[in-house]
C-alpha cells in the first residue's frame, strides 16, 4: 500500500502538531507552573487532601515572597519530596509560638492567622531565629501538619521555592490572591 503525497504531507503535519504541543506543554510545566497534587492535610481548609493545585514559576523573579504566601517547594530534609505551606517569617526575622500563637521580633501582638483549620495546640516553640535568604514555614492545620518546627532543616532557603499557588482548579476552581 503506497500513500499518496497528500495523505504523507497530513500525516506529517500531524506529526509536527502533536510534537509541538508536548514540547509547548514541557516548557510550561518546567519554566511557568507546578502542577501538584495535596497529599495530605496539612493545609486545611485551605486546600484540601487530593485537591490538584497550580503554582507559578515566575512568581519571585521580580518580586520577594512575603509573608502568607503558599508556596510549592522542595522540602529541606528531602528535596525529592514536594510541599505546600505557608511562608510565616520571613529572613531577619524572629519567630516564636507562645500557647499556640505565632509571634514575630518578639510582638506583643500575635499574627492574624483566621486561615487556620482549628485552634492551635497551646504548645511554645521557638524562638526561631530565620537565616537571610530563608523562610519559616507553617501549614493552615497546624496540629496535623510536619513544618519548620519539625524539621531537621528548619528553614527554607529561597532556592528552593518552585512556585506561588495561584490556582485549585480540582475538584472545584478557585482564584487565590496574594494572601489567599
Amino acid at each position: 500500500m503506497s500513500l499518496t503525497p497528500e495523505t504523507k504531507a497530513e500525516i506529517i503535519s500531524w506529526i509536527k502538531t502533536i510534537v509541538f504541543a508536548m514540547v509547548f506543554a514541557l516548557f510550561i510545566t518546567r519554566v511557568v507552573i507546578v502542577n501538584a497534587t495535596i497529599p495530605t492535610g496539612s493545609m486545611e481548609d485551605t486546600i484540601m487532601p487530593n485537591d490538584r493545585i497550580v503554582a507559578f514559576r515566575l512568581a519571585y523573579i521580580a518580586s520577594e515572597p512575603q509573608r502568607y504566601d503558599v508556596v510549592v517547594f522542595r522540602y529541606p530534609d528531602d528535596e525529592k519530596v514536594l510541599f505546600v505551606k505557608r511562608i510565616i517569617g520571613l529572613p531577619g526575622e524572629t519567630v516564636t509560638i507562645r500557647g499556640g500563637k505565632v509571634y514575630i521580633n518578639d510582638s506583643d501582638t500575635p499574627l492574624d492567622e483566621s486561615f487556620t483549620k482549628n485552634k492551635p495546640d497551646e504548645v511554645d516553640n521557638g524562638p526561631y531565629v530565620v537565616p537571610e535568604g530563608c523562610f519559616f514555614m507553617l501549614g493552615d492545620n497546624r496540629n496535623s501538619s510536619a513544618d519548620s518546627r519539625s524539621w531537621e532543616n528548619t528553614y527554607l532557603s529561597k532556592e528552593k521555592i518552585l512556585g506561588k499557588v495561584i490556582l485549585k482548579y480540582f475538584p472545584s476552581i478557585k482564584i487565590y490572591n496574594s494572601s489567599f
